[in-house]
């Protein structure tokens, strides 16, 4: 069989056309893989797969771009599609799994660097501070002016192997947050009573899960070294505030002193922030969850 030719744009690569890249080379992982970066259009005309470069955006001929008049594609929110979020949205359910779980993906990872490219989205420090990014990432692997040992298409094929692992561990956290959102949800559904869940272990997403439900005030887990905890569901998942935080009183506490002000024998601590409070047992933890529903 022959090689399956990609074909993106030469020069200076960025995270779209690199994320392109990864994703294509994921959902075709089954195929030797020829990747060209060139602007020659007969070389363009020549991929199997294009993206990022040729002025074409069309599904069936298996062309991503998006630097054509008009663009490629919107999305509700306003976020234009670049050539990352064009092949993601080709190939990104069947890679993830689900559609909830590509959309997960494209929330998370895909618009953010489709809105950079399109110069739509623009990271403003706060306060001085930068947080570092993917883009940031992907941008530093690109030779510097003073480099000559490294040429720029062995720059571009790091950094598609770093967008590679990137993606492969992005879709296994969809999915383990599809699992957990699950379990979440017959956890709320199983509860007699709805103020108090108990979801076992610390699932991700379980703030988002719970503050969708009206009721939950606190959950109820096992934490990683077999103590039990509970923590105050938030007023939304956007915000870090409780709807009913443990009693002002409790606050910054630990073990005698927290076990005499809650009559709980094995407290352990209840945080400064009033969102997470411990105790050696699950009865322990309970006890001081129901304790607080009532203060």
């Amino acid at each position: 069989m022959e090689p399956l030719v990609i074909v993106t744009h030469d020069g200076t690569f960025h995270t779209d056309d690199v994320f392109a890249c990864a994703t294509v080379s994921l959902a075709f992982s089954d195929r030797e893989i020829e990747i060209v970066r060139s602007r020659d259009e007969e070389v363009i005309q020549s991929g199997d797969i294009v993206f990022d470069v040729g002025g074409i955006y069309d599904i069936e001929t298996l062309r991503f771009d998006h630097h054509q008049k008009g663009g490629a594609d919107t999305r509700d929110n306003g976020i234009p599609y670049a050539s990352f979020g064009l092949v993601w949205r080709q190939f990104g359910v069947e890679l993830a799994g689900s559609i909830d779980n590509a959309q997960f993906i494209d929330e998370q990872l895909v618009q953010g660097i489709d809105g950079a490219d399109n110069g739509v989205v623009n990271k403003v420090a706060d306060n001085g501070v930068y947080s570092y990014s993917v883009i940031d990432a992907i941008s530093a692997l690109r030779p510097t002016w003073e480099e000559d040992e490294l040429s720029i298409d062995e720059a571009f094929m790091q950094a598609v192997n770093m967008a590679v692992n990137i993606l492969e561990r992005m879709i296994k956290h969809s999915q383990a947050y599809s699992h957990a959102r699950e379990l979440l949800e017959n956890a709320y559904e199983e509860s007699a009573d709805k103020t108090i869940i108990d979801i076992g272990k610390e699932y991700p997403g379980w703030y988002e899960v719970m503050s969708s439900y009206p009721e939950p005030l606190y959950v109820l887990y096992e934490r990683s070294d077999g103590t039990w905890g509970a923590k105050a569901v938030r007023v939304t998942p956007a915000e870090f505030a409780s709807r009913k935080p443990f009693p002002e009183n409790w606050t910054g506490l630990r073990d005698e002193e927290l076990q005499a002000v809650t009559g709980v024998p094995d407290a352990i601590f209840c945080h400064n922030g009033g969102f997470l409070i411990a105790a050696k047992s699950r009865e322990g933890a309970l006890t001081l969850a129901q304790k607080a529903v009532v203060l």
